[in-house]
């Protein structure tokens, strides 16, 4: 009876005009709710019914309290003492208001879940985020400002990557917006051995907001399934509102069809904003800030090494690195006339004084590349040496071995960029080498002899220590031949596999 009378008196008490609440509730059941006055003393807190049981919905006194309160049946305001027969638990809606944003900002229990995971858990990496942010906030939002669109959207950056431009995730996502190859591309970023601008914070951030902008229009002018979209593509979200037949995100998430990627996505994205937006009230008053990227462009007219670049304007190398993360290989484009380089701000009448002085032969040091090779059994510094047509001791030298030791399973260095100029010994058979790059990804190498006289097939497998076997596979070889003086011969052929070349063997051999 006690209780009964409590929740009468407690219904009558929250009706009061004094004691009132405001709350705002979206279709989807998200809300955010500010007491316009408080009983001295007293916090109100909001609960969220349990909705495993069922019994909640049937108690006439909780239906009660939610529609004297506006709140769905599943809300309610109960007073610290919890009354007995409520299996509850507890939904804290922080005691704030949010902070003003150009995105729309929703306070639910997925959002405030991933506010507290970046309050605890997550706290480092936000605290790198946060730092990183400034570097590249301004000149986003500059961006974005442009193009018309919200400047809060760069914190989908910052939960896209953390604003690192060597962001790289599992799909292939690089940069800053995580672009995949084939979407990069679709926005004129260009990708290949030398640059890929998806790492280039202004190029990528206006990539970005060419998509989203189209994402935002596909889906009638809402950023969450905008979002959603720009994580899982619009054709998965398209799919995912035709099959429940609704365009509320968070009616969508509740549903199986998106991954779990998703669903989190417009919540982690919210919550980052949230934070980031007054950082010291969620306790990250203490981040030590980068300081925002500036930087002049000059034009580069011809190859030029980002270590003479350095040199001439008297700054470390990183600093242009830096930069100019979309370049690949440390230095400027060989086919690209005029590239716009990336400098230091109020370096560029210096740079350019300096650079003409620079002969252009000389703003350009080709640099060894290697590639890498397992050493099988039988294997030594000499035969490998043969069979790369390097120099042994430069290899001996280069990975620190020497031709006393075994090498079986050992992963050497192998010089292949430069490997034509390298000089060969003169007790060594001339050999040619070709280094053929397939694809970015896959690369082969193959060598040729020049039969002359005296040699056989076993001499010259001996020789380059392969099976008679797999030359005569090599060089479609069949049945009784004689080798003739002159003719060019396969040697060696290696395919890279996974970052290793290894041997080539032909299906029939």
């Amino acid at each position: 009876m006690k209780t009964i009378t409590l929740i009468l008196l407690l219904m009558i008490g929250l009706s009061c005009p004094s004691y009132g609440l405001e709350s705002e509730i979206s279709p989807s059941g998200n809300y955010i709710i500010s007491a316009s006055s408080q009983i001295p003393g007293k916090s109100a807190k909001l609960y969220r019914s349990s909705r495993n049981s069922g019994n909640s919905d049937s108690l006439d006194d909780t239906a009660s309290l939610s529609r004297a309160l506006e709140l769905p049946s599943s809300d309610m305001v109960v007073p610290d003492e919890v009354p007995d027969g409520f299996d509850q638990f507890e939904l804290k809606i922080p005691e704030y208001e949010l902070p003003a944003s150009d995105i729309p900002l929703t306070v639910n229990r997925k959002v405030e879940y991933f506010v507290s995971f970046f309050q605890t858990s997550g706290r480092k990496w936000f605290a790198k985020w946060l730092s990183r942010s400034e570097r590249y906030i301004p000149m986003m939002k500059q961006v974005l400002k442009k193009e018309g669109l919200p400047e809060d959207l760069v914190y989908l950056a910052m939960i896209e990557s953390g604003f690192s431009t060597h962001a790289c995730s599992r799909a292939s996502a690089v940069g800053p917006w995580q672009f995949i190859a084939g979407t990069g591309k679709r926005y004129a970023l260009k990708i290949d051995q030398w640059v890929d601008e998806r790492r280039d914070p202004l190029k990528s951030t206006i990539a970005a907001a060419m998509y989203l902008k189209e994402l935002y229009g596909l889906f009638n002018n809402d950023w969450y399934l905008a979002a959603a979209g720009y994580n899982a593509g619009e054709n998965k979200i398209l799919r995912a509102i035709d099959m429940y037949n609704t365009r509320d995100f968070w009616q969508i998430s509740e549903g199986g069809y998106l991954k779990r990627e998703t669903k989190d996505y417009v919540p982690k994205l919210l919550a980052a904003a949230i934070i980031a937006k007054d950082p010291s009230k969620y306790g990250f008053a203490d981040v030590a800030y980068l300081s925002p990227i500036e930087f002049d462009t000059v034009r580069i007219p011809s190859r030029t090494d980002l270590d003479v670049v350095a040199r001439l304007i008297d700054v470390p190398r990183d600093s242009v690195r830096e930069l100019n993360p979309e370049l690949r290989k440390g230095c400027t484009p060989p086919d690209i006339q005029d590239y716009e380089l990336k400098i230091p701000k109020g370096k560029k009448e210096t740079f350019l004084r300096e650079y003409t002085k620079i002969p252009t032969d000389q703003r350009f040091r080709a640099e060894i590349e290697y590639t890498r090779y397992r050493a099988r059994k039988g294997d030594s510094i000499v035969s490998i040496a043969r069979r790369f047509g390097v120099s042994a001791e430069q290899l001996a030298s280069i990975n620190n071995v020497n031709n006393r030791r075994s090498l079986k399973g050992r992963i050497l260095r192998i010089p292949s960029a430069t490997m034509s100029a390298l000089p060969t010994p003169v007790s060594e058979p001339r050999v040619e080498n070709k280094i053929a790059a397939k694809s970015e990804e896959k690369k082969s190498f193959i060598k040729y002899y020049t039969v002359k006289h005296g040699d056989t097939l076993k001499s010259v497998a001996r020789r380059f220590n392969v099976s008679t076997k797999i030359i005569a596979a090599w060089n479609n070889l069949r049945g009784k031949f004689a080798l003739k003086p002159g003719k060019r011969i396969i040697v060696a052929k290696f395919v890279e596999k996974k970052g290793q070349m290894v041997l080539h063997v032909e299906e029939n051999s």
